[in-house]
């Protein structure tokens, strides 16, 4: 039998094994906004708006990826394409996770801006392809662990979200940089209803966004980003939550203080702002110590910041990772 590396792997020679879960939607945020019709279907119809057909064009092929330095990529089989871009959280669409494909798909992300700013030398507006060709693409495999206890390994193509810091120089008093999402609600459904305070924010030490982990995702599997897996740009901090991996990203800024974070401001009980995985951590209504990857029929022990505890441990050094989660 030959055994092929992930990266000799095409994704239509990766065999699906269906997993459909029918688990109750992840709706603390509404609880905590206020109110929220109990499915998105049924937000639809109070709210009077009509669900658009498809209309925006498929992912295409990426440029020239280069393969990542094999310390910065996992040598786990990739879950299955399918189910990557069909099993997703993007509440600003909807709270199903197999209706986000179809909600989705009239974003526009094109043309498309990103504000890069605050504590720096060089402030600058990108267009989003200009942005994309100032870095090489690289292909990096990484394990994606959702705090709601499954997870996938997913092919993605990017490049260090280092670089671009480095670009514009961040000042000596930078300690943290905020990220934030586009805030459309004629894009985006749901950010008409209060289900969280919009746009979605994410943020992350300095330190971390400067890590060789840390990646700016164009794409995926070799092509460009499904809208529902976050176009046209996104975040990938591969030891985190993936709520801490924003999606279509707008604004990054260099700030001197602990940035506001879409999940901490709505559940601050649950959601803290390091979110790293921990499996001696428990969310307050589940365990953390084990995970279900998608395409897999039992569960699995979860790992010490995802299983990048080598690379990342030290950036919390002497810090309580109970107190600090």
């Amino acid at each position: 039998m030959l055994i092929k590396r992930p990266a000799d792997i095409k994704s239509s020679e990766i065999t699906p094994e269906r997993v459909y879960f029918n688990r109750r939607a992840f709706m603390q945020g509404a609880a905590a906004a206020g109110s929220l019709a109990a499915t998105t279907g049924l937000y639809y119809l109070f709210a009077g708006i009509n669900r658009r057909p498809p209309s925006a064009p498929g992912p295409r092929p990426l440029a020239t990826v280069i393969p990542s330095d094999p310390a910065l990529t996992t040598e786990e089989p990739p879950t299955d394409y399918d189910d990557i871009t069909h099993y997703n959280n993007f509440y600003e669409f909807s709270t199903a996770k197999h209706d986000v494909a179809y909600e989705s798909q009239a974003l526009v992300t094109r043309p498309w801006t990103v504000v890069v700013g605050g504590l720096v030398n060089r402030p600058r507006t990108f267009d989003v392809d200009d942005l994309i060709r100032l870095f090489p693409l690289e292909e990096r495999v990484y394990r994606l662990r959702c705090v709601e206890g499954w997870s996938m390994v997913i092919p993605w193509v990017g490049f260090p979200l280092s670089g671009l810091l480095k670009l514009v120089e961040p000042l000596g008093a930078a300690q943290f940089v905020a990220f934030e999402t586009l805030h459309d609600p004629k894009q985006f459904p749901l950010q008409r209803s209060r289900l969280l305070d919009w746009p979605y924010r994410e943020g992350l030490r300095l330190d971390e966004a400067l890590h060789p982990l840390t990646l700016l995702a164009v794409g995926l599997y070799g092509k460009t980003l499904p809208n529902q897996n976050g176009a046209p740009l996104r975040l990938v901090v591969p030891w985190k939550y993936g709520f801490k991996s924003i999606k279509s990203i707008v604004r990054i800024t260099v700030t001197d203080r602990m940035p506001r974070t879409t999940w901490r401001e709505a559940a601050p009980h649950e959601y803290g702002f390091y979110a790293n995985v921990n499996p001696q951590v428990s969310h307050p209504r589940w365990s953390q110590a084990t995970e279900r990857r998608i395409g897999e029929f039992t569960r699995r022990p979860t790992l010490l910041f995802n299983g990048y505890a080598d690379q990342v441990a030290s950036l919390y050094a002497g810090l309580d990772l109970r107190k600090f989660y």
